[in-house]
């Protein structure tokens, strides 16, 4: 793949705003949210076993998808059945990440080598990718979603756990935005294949794997204490603004007291 964790997938809307949350820099704390239990005899009608597409049906969906293609970038089928082609994935997030400290830029030379710039320094820092920035991937139709968020990440040189991140595909659907998070298995050639290359009916977003729950295990003690500095930090700030709202009430109320005394009984 050039460059230019295991949840049940769901649709959320994109207008859907999360209550009772608040962020640090690396994780998120939730309110615990009671699972809903389906009924007993409830009954699911059985799936049809699904079929993979013959090397005809393939070329067919190769040949109608390059005739929709408008900025060349087409896909291309090999003799062995699989075909190679292009994404696009929006990086949206929300918090910083860590990257190697004191490292240049990577190189034409340092891409083409597969020279990995990070290993070089045990020096981290804390950096925020551009939101919702964009990147073009040239993949093949057997790249996973794993291999993805990885080749993501060493593009930017990031070192974080490739655990923490995953990959939605968005969706247009009765109006509104719609994400479903992928699995780590999923191609997604195969995906932009079967949409077609209109980006509004199918885009791919890089963001916070929001599971519910914090692995700890997977941060460092200068992490886990960054945390902390940060919720302090956090709790100041909601502090001041509390008591900022409670003064001018206060002060409201006092210039209604003056404004009632002053007037004859």
């Amino acid at each position: 793949m050039t460059v230019d964790s295991s949840m049940s997938s769901g649709y959320c809307s994109l207008e859907e705003e999360l209550e009772d949350c608040f962020f640090t820099a690396k994780t998120t704390f939730f309110r615990n949210v009671q699972s809903k239990h389906p009924w007993k005899n409830d009954c699911k009608p059985a799936e049809e076993p699904w079929c993979p597409p013959t090397l005809q049906e393939i070329k067919q969906k190769i040949d109608s998808y390059n005739t929709r293609e408008k900025n060349c970038l087409g896909m291309k089928l090999s003799e062995d059945g699989t075909y190679t082609g292009f994404i696009k994935v929006h990086l949206r997030l929300r918090r910083p990440v860590m990257v190697p400290a004191g490292i240049r830029p990577p190189s034409i030379y340092d891409a083409i080598k597969e020279v990995d710039l990070a290993a070089t320094t045990d020096k981290r820092t804390s950096f925020y990718l551009p939101l919702d920035a964009i990147k073009q991937l040239h993949i093949s139709s057997t790249t996973t979603v794993s291999e993805v968020i990885q080749g993501l990440l060493k593009k930017f040189m990031v070192v974080d756990n490739p655990q923490k991140f995953a990959l939605f595909k968005r969706i247009h659907k009765d109006g509104q935005v719609l994400f479903q998070k992928l699995s780590v298995a999923d191609c997604p050639l195969y995906l932009r294949l079967l949409a077609g290359p209109d980006t509004d009916v199918l885009s791919f977003v890089l963001k916070e794997n929001e599971t519910g729950e914090v692995e700890w295990d997977a941060f460092s003690i200068p992490e886990l204490q960054n945390f902390l500095t940060i919720l302090e930090k956090e709790e100041q700030d909601k502090i001041q603004q509390v008591q900022k709202n409670y003064d001018k009430f206060r002060q409201k109320l006092e210039e209604a007291l003056r404004e009632s005394q002053g007037k004859p009984a």
